[in-house]
Parts: C-alpha cells; sequence; structure tokens
C-alpha cells in the first residue's frame, strides 16, 4: 500500500536538484591545422585537455571555433516523490505495519522472526537494540524505566482479552485491550514499559520522570507513543503513555514533529471500532 501522508499533502516542500552542464573547448595547434582534442570524443567531460601555443601571425592558421558538445547529464535527477513509502503499511514483516481495530494482521496468527529479548521480553532484534539504547539514556538521564511485556503472540493474547472482558466487561476491555490478531504486541515491535509498580499500566506513568522522559526523546530512539492523550477518537485506544511502538527513526522523527497518530500521519480511517 502507497499511501502519501496528510501532512505532506498539506505543504509539498519542492526537490530541486542543481543541473550542471560542462563544456570543455579544447585546442591543438599545428604547423597548419587545428584538431579537437581526443578526450573529448571519448566522453571526459571532466578532463580539461592541456592547450598547444599558437605561434603569432602564421597565415595558414585560420578561424578556431569550438566543437559542439552537450552538456552533462542532471545530476541525481530521480527524486522519490513520496518518502513515506518505502515499508508497507500492510505487510505483517513492515516495520510500518498499522495495526488497529479495522487493520488485523496478515495472518492473523503472526509470528515475527527472529525475536531478541530485553529486559526479559522479546522484541524484534532491532526493535530489541533499539529499546536498550533507550533504556541505557533514561537511566543517564536519571529517568530509568522497565519493560512490563512486549512480544506477545496470538494465544496469549486471545486469554488476556477474554481475562478482561470476563472482569471489567466487553466496554472497558475493547477501549483499552484489543483482540488477538489486532494488537500491536503480537508484531514484536510494541512494548509495555514502566518506572514503579504503583504506576504500572497506569496512566500516572506519564506524571512520573520517566513517562515524562520517554514523551520527549523516544523518538530520538525511533519509538513513538502510540495511544497519546486526546487521540482515542482516531486510535480507538484510551490514552497509554506507557506503550510504545518501534517504527524507525526517520518515521518517529516526523510524527513526534507533527504530532499526529499512525492513523493521522498515513491519512487513514480512525479506528473506532471492528468490523
Amino acid at each position: 500500500m502507497t499511501v502519501t501522508p496528510s501532512h505532506m499533502r498539506r505543504e509539498r516542500k519542492p526537490f530541486p536538484w542543481l543541473v550542471t552542464g560542462v563544456v570543455v573547448v579544447a585546442f591543438l595547434a599545428g604547423a597548419a591545422t587545428a584538431r579537437t582534442h581526443d578526450a573529448m570524443l571519448n566522453g571526459q567531460p571532466d578532463t580539461l585537455p592541456t592547450t598547444a601555443a599558437i605561434a603569432d601571425g602564421d597565415p595558414s592558421i585560420g578561424p578556431i571555433t569550438a566543437p559542439s558538445v552537450s552538456p552533462a547529464a542532471p545530476v541525481n535527477p530521480q527524486v522519490s516523490a513520496n518518502p513515506w513509502s518505502q515499508y508497507s503499511l500492510d505487510d505483517a514483516d513492515s516495520l510500518w505495519v498499522v495495526v488497529n481495530k479495522l487493520r488485523p494482521l496478515d495472518p492473523i496468527d503472526y509470528v515475527p522472526s527472529p525475536l531478541d529479548a530485553v529486559a526479559g521480553s522479546p522484541m524484534t532484534p532491532e526493535a530489541a537494540s533499539a529499546m536498550e539504547r533507550m533504556r541505557t539514556a533514561a537511566a543517564d538521564a536519571g529517568a530509568p524505566f522497565n519493560v512490563s511485556n512486549a512480544y506477545r503472540p496470538y494465544t496469549e493474547q486471545k486469554v488476556l482479552h477474554e481475562r478482561y472482558i470476563a472482569e471489567y466487561g466487553t466496554t472497558v476491555t475493547e477501549r483499552s485491550s484489543l483482540r488477538p490478531g489486532y494488537s500491536e504486541h503480537q508484531t514484536g515491535l510494541a512494548a509495555d514499559i514502566y518506572q514503579s509498580e504503583s504506576c504500572r499500566i497506569k496512566t500516572c506513568f506519564a506524571d512520573e520522570a520517566a513517562g515524562q522522559w520517554v514523551a520527549a526523546n523516544a523518538h530520538e530512539y525511533g519509538f513513538v507513543v502510540r495511544y497519546p492523550d486526546g487521540a482515542e477518537d482516531t486510535t480507538g485506544i484510551r490514552y497509554e503513555p506507557w506503550h510504545v511502538r518501534y517504527v524507525g527513526l526517520d518515521l518517529a522523527r516526523a510524527m513526534h514533529e507533527s504530532g499526529q497518530t499512525m492513523e493521522e500521519f498515513f491519512d487513514l480511517p480512525p479506528a473506532l471500532d471492528y468490523h
């Protein structure tokens, strides 16, 4: 699926390139003739040939004119019109796969492979490495956090979702827990993080040092807070400051700057309910 993000349609910036034409004129003079340098005929417009001295007043030397040379080809003439089409939004293996109530994984029981452990929780290798770097930076800044859970397979998500429905009812559960096959945890790219047990998987995580640090700096490690405050009408999930999703540096920085969710950034419909 190739898309043009909504923020790009509002403001398109040109991608200029420098077109450089190089014309090299070469003269070689002899006693009675003038000829073009061989390098010009061999396709070497960036090579400047030496010029022979021409005797003054020699009547045998007629007017000398420059040979016709075509300008050099434009430098880097091909520039992508949409830099946000490099990864699929649909493929389960894609770094930018968008998973929500309207967009289940395909296959529904998808399992990422391989997986690496970070703080005792499995994630895809790239996401795990980025998470470890982010944890180290947060600790150095005086805002350490742990990983509560990351990858959850289809079967585990099914058990969890059914347990939540039994305990809290369908209405509450559907605002906070996604059905199996619709959860970002199944991609291996998402994780729930916490600083203290008292605010573990609670909105008060946002008020802790780690929550504030992550909100301000996660994008520099390729993560975004997937379900931000005030975005439930778009994501279909209540505010979860502890749930971070790895999307890579480029997209994370662009989303942080725009203040948009993945649905808004890629101009996808709000994921308010399942089909």
